[in-house]
């Protein structure tokens, strides 16, 4: 599916399903349209895949509310490839929950596609534009189809800032959700080191 098709409820909830004829105990959904379109739409999928499964759910979007949570963040650096009113709407999303972009990066892609295709030192530029404004206390790389997880670890040492990818916040939160002991977790981020 492409443009908003890819965020309709029925073939994610048919995703999960056939997830859980795996007994899994807990599914993620790696994406971060909520963002834009209103946490709640998260809320509302993870609700229906609970009921329609009875497996435990979250996101990479609730994941890392929650993580900004947990960690007093109320200043956050913005790191995406996204338009400009989509970024928009994830500033003014952010600061309903208390959470202010101080310092914001985007690439203006239009085409999904293109986005894996975003390279490191892009990334980096970016990174580096946001994590000296405005008192950032945490900076996030929000977009699951960019290939940023790896290089969390990288700017993290470099501005001595947390860096939350939304990719991690959702493998970070199951493991939570779990009790999965992350303090083996090599690489990913202060994120599995600190809450």
């Amino acid at each position: 599916p492409t443009g908003l098709a890819q965020f309709e409820l029925a073939p994610i909830l048919f995703a999960a399903s056939l997830l859980a004829h795996a007994n899994v105990d807990i599914i993620g959904w790696s994406g971060t349209a909520a963002g834009w379109l209103g946490f709640e739409k998260d809320v509302e999928l993870c609700a229906r895949i609970e009921e329609e499964t009875g497996v435990r759910a979250t996101t990479s979007v609730l994941a890392l509310n929650r993580v900004l949570g947990l960690w007093g963040v109320e200043r956050l650096g913005l790191v995406t490839p996204y338009v400009d009113d989509v970024q928009a709407k994830i500033v003014r999303n952010y600061g309903k929950i208390g959470v202010r972009i101080v310092g914001e990066e985007h690439l203006r892609v239009e085409k999904n596609s293109d986005i894996a295709g975003i390279g490191e030192g892009v990334l980096d530029g970016m990174v580096r534009g946001v994590v000296g404004v405005g008192g950032v206390q945490a900076v996030t790389t929000f977009c699951t189809n960019l290939s940023a997880a790896q290089r969390v670890r990288f700017w993290e040492e470099k501005y001595d800032v947390p860096v939350f990818d939304t990719v991690t916040t959702v493998v970070w939160d199951m493991l939570r959700e779990l009790g999965v002991d992350m303090s083996g977790v090599e690489g990913w981020g202060m994120i599995f080191k600190k809450v």
